[in-house]
């Protein structure tokens, strides 16, 4: 450990009468009268006594250097314990925005204005790659060219940015690069605006993202682990989170897919009706925009009105095209398509808002429909308005045996139907929205 050396002066007996300390003052360079005088004042201490004021002396300096080492580990300590603070809140906050409902776009830019809180960098930039080619049609929303998002004072656009990633090469996976003076000071560096930096990036298991780039220090200091790790930490989320979008975003591809399928598949069966399912769709929407439904209630109701007549697949040709009036045996055949679409869809839990339509949507007000004579609210809303939808596509839609009744007779009867056959309110949604359904009907 350290040596502590301390001199201090003692009498360690009473002085005899005439004595005189001469030898000590030339020692220590003393005047020989301030030594007398001095030594005449003092009281004469023991060897043990002496011994044990130097022990003491050194458990004092000991102590107050081990309470000058504690106070600084204290301070690092709650340096580092708020830095830590900061980083588990931010991560926490992070966490909190992951809902596949927000774009990670959205998220990315909630992510760079928490990060300029955190770190001490001046800049952000977040780049997301694009996800599918321009040239590819899509049911769902995919980006298809590069965004590029930006937070406080940085120096880098699109381009540079590009140029600055294909420059350094980042890492793929692992620990992220690390720009400091070392590489920036270099003189072939290309990018003079760009002091300090570190890039990390956004995977999700073999899938590349993006970039996510803290630029230049705010006191033009060196950035070390704590805001390299941070920045990683949030790479990671970001990463995740695109990975779940994508998936998502795939999985609504293959059951667009798989609904265009059994669509088509209902319009081979019967091609009288063909588009019959897509305007019954398109109206039913209209009517639930008309009830005030919500985003999610539109999407079960367009697929719904899409699939509702899924179960005609398992009808047979001569009673499905059948021109003239059905007999009864025949009827009670073409009514099961609704319990057969049921059986044919149930077993796909992304439809599970689809099958009680499907089911029930030939169900009546009164109780008088079928297949299980449901009536008034023990009828699902959904099922409610594909029904009206899908009414006035088949009375306004020509047929072989028939050409579609005048709009002023299918108003008649609607009238006269609600509260028996239909809802009424959402025959009263009709005629609100009738000019656009009208439209619809006539592909516009």
């Amino acid at each position: 450990g350290d040596c502590i050396v301390a001199v201090g002066a003692f009498i360690t007996r009473p002085l005899a009468p005439g004595e005189r300390l001469a030898r000590a003052a030339e020692r220590l360079s003393i005047d020989r009268r301030q030594i007398d005088a001095w030594a005449a004042g003092q009281t004469p201490w023991s060897a043990e006594q002496l011994w044990r004021v130097a022990e003491l002396a050194l458990e004092q300096f000991r102590a107050a250097g081990q309470i000058a080492r504690l106070e600084t580990e204290v301070r690092s300590l709650s340096v580092n314990l708020a830095t830590t603070y900061e980083e588990i809140s931010l991560l926490h906050r992070l966490a909190n925005n992951l809902k596949i409902s927000q774009s990670d776009e959205q998220l990315g830019r909630i992510a760079v204005e928490w990060l300029g809180e955190v770190l001490p960098a001046a800049g952000f930039a977040l780049q997301f790659l694009p996800v599918v080619r321009s040239d590819v049609k899509l049911d769902h929303q995919a980006r298809n060219t590069a965004v590029l998002l930006t937070h406080g004072q940085c120096p880098l656009d699109q381009q540079q940015f590009d140029a600055l990633i294909a420059h350094v090469k980042p890492a793929l996976h692992g620990r992220p690069t690390v720009l400091n003076r070392s590489v920036t000071g270099h003189p072939g560096w290309p990018f003079p605006q760009v002091r300090q930096a570190i890039v990390v990036a956004l995977v999700e298991g073999e899938n590349l993202f993006g970039w996510l780039a803290a630029v230049n220090h705010r006191q033009d200091r060196e950035f070390g682990t704590i805001e390299a790790s941070l920045l990683s930490s949030v790479a990671a989320i970001l990463g995740i989170h695109s990975g779940n979008i994508e998936l998502y975003r795939q999985q609504s591809e293959l059951l667009a897919g798989i609904v265009r399928a059994l669509t088509s598949a209902i319009d081979a069966k019967d091609p009288y009706t063909c588009g019959h399912s897509d305007r019954v769709a398109r109206i039913s929407v209209r009517l639930a925009e008309e009830l005030g439904c919500d985003a999610k209630m539109l999407n079960a109701i367009y697929l719904a009105g899409l699939l509702h007549d899924i179960g005609k697949i398992g009808i047979d040709d001569s009673v499905l095209r059948k021109p003239g009036r059905l007999s009864d045996e025949e009827y009670a055949h073409i009514k099961r398509h609704v319990e057969i679409g049921h059986r044919i869809l149930r077993d796909l839990h992304k439809l599970e808002d689809v099958l009680p339509v499907v089911l029930h949507h030939h169900e009546s007000w009164d109780g008088d429909g079928y297949p299980n004579k449901l009536s008034f609210h023990e009828i699902p809303l959904a099922a409610r308005i594909v029904a009206v939808a899908d009414s006035y596509d088949a009375m306004s839609s020509d047929r072989p045996y028939r050409a579609g009744m005048p709009e002023e007779k299918i108003d008649a009867i609607f009238r006269a139907g609600a509260g028996k056959q239909w809802d009424p309110e959402v025959v009263a949604a009709f005629f609100s929205a009738r000019d656009d359904i009208r439209a619809i009907a006539r592909g516009q």
